[in-house]
């Protein structure tokens, strides 16, 4: 794939990003995008914590969620959900952001099998929080 067309599907994977409200809300970014990989990153605020001060589980979740179908998407082309998915939270995420990195693994006509890890940045070291993996399907036409 060329430099131009990593760079288009970037802009079209922040386009989508754009158009999801919860992700927007979070203030979710997307710093990657090439086929079969993705990387989505959020500043942890006190509104995304819970009572012990570290990132509540379902922000971590929603970001392993999201980079999955990003890495899965990337690779089947737009227009795909997640079947489901499996999360192990490894730590607590204690930072000023959190980072998800996912890779599609498994590639078929309908379906992609995708894993992640979920890091926490804080003070310029990256400390694996979560491992997640799932499978990513395209959408049937409606």
């Amino acid at each position: 794939m060329s430099e131009a067309a990593h760079g288009e599907l970037l802009a079209r994977g922040r386009e989508v990003l754009a158009e999801q409200p919860f992700s927007r809300l979070l203030g979710t970014r997307l710093n990657a995008l090439t086929p079969g990989r993705a990387e989505l990153e959020l500043t942890l605020r006190t509104e995304l914590l819970q009572q012990n001060g570290f990132a509540h589980g379902g922000v971590v979740s929603y970001l392993a969620d999201n980079a999955l179908t990003y890495a899965g998407g990337s690779a089947l082309g737009f227009g795909v959900v997640t079947s489901e998915f499996k999360i192990n939270y490894a730590r607590p995420a204690i930072g000023e952001r959190l980072i998800a990195r996912a890779e599609a693994v498994a590639l078929s006509r309908s379906q992609v099998v995708c894993r992640c890890d979920v890091l926490a940045w804080r003070g310029g070291e990256e400390k694996l929080c979560a491992v997640a993996q799932g499978t990513v399907v395209r959408m049937t036409p409606r």
